[in-house]
């Protein structure tokens, strides 16, 4: 994804330039936080437009108003949440300053976004290998991220933060297990704790791309940081 995209993305998230929503993208958005509701308890290919309008509130024909099929339904929710992750993910992939702190600041939007929506990763993930559409959009999905991963990687290895080694097949390497970690814990209810998905993941990232030694500089400073809240919550 390009950092034009990446830039229109960041300012589509930024609540100051969100309108009211019109009577029409609220019926829209119905059908979409429907869809949501039925994913936590339902695979994709239990769903139904009967289904989804009674859960909406809304008519067969308002959906396809909107939408061409179900299908059409799942990518307009995987572009969402593709948005949302990017929208969070700007710290690390875009902004200036020490890399081990906004990294910890996007790796805590991206699982505050897939503890919320975690539903639709699960689903097309799971429909992908059997259904050529959402096969080619789960696919162009991860690819957007492994794009955004490498450029940041190189740029880092060029300033000197990271060592070299070839960026793309590392990329690749941590997105794959970002997305099978956050679908296995937030995929389905119960959810699994965010608190130690979290650390898991920026472990790993850190350790991988800056060494164990900003690891445990990181690890020591998220320890005191949680020892001062503590302290603070019980004075």
């Amino acid at each position: 994804m390009s950092e034009k995209k990446q830039s229109q993305i960041r300012r589509r998230n930024d609540p100051r330039n969100r309108p009211a929503l019109r009577k029409s993208e609220r019926t829209r958005q119905a059908m979409l936080d429907a869809a949501l509701k039925f994913l936590w308890t339902h695979p994709f290919r239990d769903l139904t437009v009967a289904e989804l309008t009674s859960l909406a509130g809304t008519s067969r024909s308002a959906f396809y108003q909107y939408f061409e099929d179900l299908h059409g339904l799942m990518e307009a929710l995987l572009r969402t949440i593709e948005e949302d992750i990017f929208g969070i993910a700007a710290p690390w992939l875009q902004g200036e300053g020490s890399p081990i702190l906004l990294l910890e600041e996007t790796m805590e939007g991206l699982v505050r976004v897939c503890y919320q929506q975690g539903p639709i990763l699960r689903a097309v993930s799971d429909a992908a290998p059997m259904d050529e559409r959402l096969e080619k959009a789960w696919s162009n999905f991860l690819k957007d991220f492994d794009d955004a991963v490498t450029h940041r990687i190189e740029q880092h290895q060029k300033a000197g933060l990271i060592k070299p080694f070839d960026a793309r097949p590392v990329a690749i390497a941590l997105n794959r297990m970002d997305a099978y970690l956050l679908i296995h814990h937030f995929g389905r209810r119960p959810r699994g704790n965010r608190d130690s998905v979290r650390e898991a993941i920026l472990q790993i990232w850190v350790s991988t791309l800056y060494g164990d030694r900003a690891l445990s500089g990181s690890v020591s400073k998220r320890r005191i940081k949680r020892a001062k809240t503590s302290r603070s919550k019980t004075s």
